[in-house]
């Protein structure tokens, strides 16, 4: 048979929440005090304050002026509250943080209805749950979830919303929630707490819910991602489906704004803008192919050397992909080592500092790698790559003639020419 709240079993602190999870405040008596680590931990007689379980965080709230800013629920069933100053011993009056507790509560049944759709529409089990400060999300077990079906669990969860069921908290043995059709099977024994929404779910719950369907208000899904073998779903639920939507609107309304149309225009209008985007992108790499290709022989006639020919250039404003390009281009040719760097980034890298870029054709005896690590360490630089292109980067761009030069000097050296 089941049996109301009254029926719960003892535990050590009496968990008022389990009879009224709208409780905000309450009397009790202070059982101990003990110091830890700069705060107290206090266990009271009894207690509306909620602690971490299940998925669902603590309440917080106050005794007074202490500051309760965690809740732990001890082995040997005792709850821990966590204060920012002590406690007398005797009566105490705790406030519960209701903002967060009515948001804990909103999210945690618009949990249980969620997962019971799933279970409903396409017999996909939760196997977690967890509570987090912005969203929350259940993981589904189940080899694939099409966009369709979660828009689906998603308009019968809000059905069940609007309808306005009941929701009762209930007790009963693992035989008893078996024969009731509890959603899933629990393994423990004796008398258990479990949280029915009428005609629709019954699941074992230790957590905080509200007492009609209609409060959770609204639930909106944010995500869904493969998380190994199963299935991450994120939403939210009541206020903070509430926000979400705002959010959703102001963000869509400023991108309509921003690309001259209506919001239902929006994605076909970023679509165009993305592809000519791409085309410009394009555009601009072969334009900068073709300037590197007229640098480099440009570079090469300038160069100093006889059998090996060593280009040395600092460019004032240019992006570490045309350094690239050019430094690629040269080292092409037989016979070639290119020191190249910018003093700035160009329009488009947005990186601060100086690039330097060390590369020399195949075959020829320089370590391109060893020799752009020790002038940039120098400089406080970082960077690396193979014994013939190496690139890195440092903080400060004033230093990268100095760089270039002193990798100049050390070439020359090697050759000979020093």
């Amino acid at each position: 048979m089941w049996q109301s709240g009254r029926g719960a079993p003892e535990l050590k602190t009496e968990r008022l929440y389990y009879g009224d999870s709208f409780l905000r405040e309450f009397e009790a008596r202070v059982f101990s005090c003990a110091p830890s680590g700069g705060q107290f931990h206090v266990v009271l007689d009894r207690t509306a304050f909620y602690p971490t379980s299940g998925g669902q965080p603590n309440d917080t709230g106050r005794f007074g002026e202490a500051a309760v800013v965690d809740v732990m629920d001890r082995e040997d069933g005792a709850i821990v509250h966590v204060t920012d100053r002590a406690l007398e011993m005797g009566a105490v009056r705790g406030v519960i943080d209701w903002e967060r507790r009515f948001d804990h509560m909103q999210q945690h049944t618009g949990q249980h209805l969620l997962s019971a759709a799933f279970v409903e529409l396409f017999k996909m089990q939760t196997v977690s749950f967890h509570l987090g400060g912005e969203s929350s999300t259940i993981d589904l077990a189940g080899a694939s979830l099409a966009a369709r079906q979660a828009e689906a669990a998603e308009r019968l969860t809000n059905q069940i919303i609007f309808e306005d069921r009941a929701v009762d908290v209930r007790y009963g043995t693992r035989e008893e929630l078996a024969e009731s059709g509890v959603r899933k099977e629990v393994e423990r024994e004796g008398v258990l707490r479990a949280v029915s929404v009428e005609k629709f779910d019954l699941q074992p719950c230790g957590g905080t819910h509200v007492t009609r369907t209609g409060q959770v208000g609204l639930v909106l899904l944010r995500k869904i991602d493969r998380q190994k073998q199963n299935w991450r779903v994120e939403f939210v639920c009541g206020g903070r489906a509430m926000r979400a939507a705002r959010g959703d609107y102001a963000a869509l309304n400023e991108a309509a704004r921003l690309l001259t149309c209506g919001q239902p225009e929006v994605p076909a209008m970023l679509g165009k803008a993305l592809e000519e985007r791409k085309q410009a992108q394009r555009s601009l790499q072969f334009s900068m192919e073709e300037l590197a290709g007229h640098a480099a022989q440009e570079l090469l006639r300038g160069a100093e050397g006889g059998a090996t020919r060593v280009v040395v250039r600092v460019f004032d404003e240019a992006e570490p992909a045309y350094l690239r390009m050019v430094a690629t281009r040269l080292s092409a040719e037989p016979g070639v080592q290119a020191l190249l760097a910018t003093r700035g980034p160009g329009l488009r890298s947005g990186q601060a500092g100086g690039h330097v870029v060390f590369a020399q054709s195949p075959g020829l005896a320089a370590d391109m790698n060893a020799l752009l690590r020790e002038a940039l360490h120098a400089a406080g630089g970082k960077g690396g790559g193979t014994r013939d292109f190496a690139q890195g980067s440092v903080p400060d761009a004033s230093r990268v003639e100095m760089i270039v030069a002193a990798a100049a000097t050390r070439l020359r050296e090697a050759a000979g020419l020093v």
